[in-house]
């Protein structure tokens, strides 16, 4: 019986779809210095990761061929030497699409979250909503409506479209900016069934920071600095940033600047350039919703990454 073992967790439904097929299923959470060891202890064939466990050359080469498959369950897989394994014949699958839909619905909750200042206030009124009830009224006073604004979205891949998707239901105005300027046919379903078809002709980067109200970041590549300090300036005053796309895409060195002296009025994060340990200076900012890390984190995308992941392994490995 082949044995997968789901580091990061798997969903009930990607386990009980691998169970059936005869696969065992080992949810055992091992730690890194001891995945090497526990692998080969347990005849482990199929190696299932989120974005905690890392899937190095070295690990690679210590499996001595027993390693068949590699699975991200999510869409980057900047923590697994990919081109490496895949060399090494080893099948290296993810889930780009499972959980779209919920990485741009956290984008929307962090945005309606900082134009009505909730990510302030929900932590100031359980503390001083008694005795400074009128002041927090007036503090949180200035908020605005989405309705009419422009978002930018960089990067109009699968999430960059759930997030237009969203957009134009809340009657925003969209640009957009991708690899190639190109023209992209849109549908956006409705639940009754109806849909509506439109397009996004995408531009550069620059001119989304340029005409942008809200600035969201869809792109691939942990480390790679897209936007900082020259990028922020090009933006609109008062303007924000989303950043739940990789720990540092977003300098928050330059953001954090941009917030201080006013550039920018809002930003929120989902991730971070040092993970699991945000810099204090980016935890404590007054200006930043924050969030650790849950962009894929619904039950719904749980299940669609569990199943979407257990078809690929059955396919493959069976």
């Amino acid at each position: 019986m082949k044995k997968v073992l789901a580091n990061d967790g798997i969903s009930p439904a990607g386990a009980s779809k691998l169970k059936e097929a005869g696969f065992e299923v080992d949810e055992t959470r091992v730690a890194q210095e001891q995945l090497e060891h526990y692998m080969k202890e347990h005849q482990v064939s199929a190696l299932l990761v989120r974005s905690a466990t890392k899937v190095r050359k070295e690990l690679i080469d210590s499996m001595n061929g027993q390693l068949r498959l590699i699975g991200r369950g999510g869409v980057g897989m900047d923590n697994i030497d990919v081109k490496y394994a895949k060399d090494k014949g080893i099948h290296v699958i993810n889930t780009p699409a499972a959980s779209s839909r919920s990485v741009a619905e956290l984008v929307f909750a962090h945005l309606f979250g900082m134009v009505r200042f909730l990510f302030d206030s929900n932590q100031k009124m359980p503390l001083e909503g008694d005795t400074r009830f009128k002041e927090l009224k007036k503090n949180y006073a200035g908020g605005i409506e989405v309705k009419g604004k422009t978002i930018g979205i960089i990067g109009f891949g699968r999430i960059g479209k759930e997030v237009a998707r969203m957009a134009y239901g809340l009657g925003m105005h969209i640009v957009a900016a991708d690899n190639k300027q190109q023209e992209v046919g849109l549908e956006i379903p409705f639940a009754d069934g109806q849909k509506l078809t439109t397009k996004v002709t995408t531009t550069t980067i620059e001119e989304v920071l340029k005409v942008a109200d809200f600035v969201t970041v869809h792109i691939s590549g942990a480390g790679q600095t897209l936007i900082g300090k020259k990028e922020i300036e090009m933006m609109k005053d008062n303007a924000a940033i989303i950043n739940t796309s990789r720990g540092g895409v977003v300098s928050e060195t330059a953001l954090l600047e941009a917030l201080e002296n006013g550039k920018l009025r809002y930003a929120a994060l989902d991730v971070f350039e040092n993970e699991p340990t945000p810099a204090m200076q980016v935890l404590m900012n007054p200006y930043l919703s924050l969030s650790p890390h849950i962009g894929a984190a619904t039950l719904e995308a749980q299940d669609r990454i569990g199943e979407e992941l257990a078809d690929q392994i059955i396919t493959l490995l069976k």
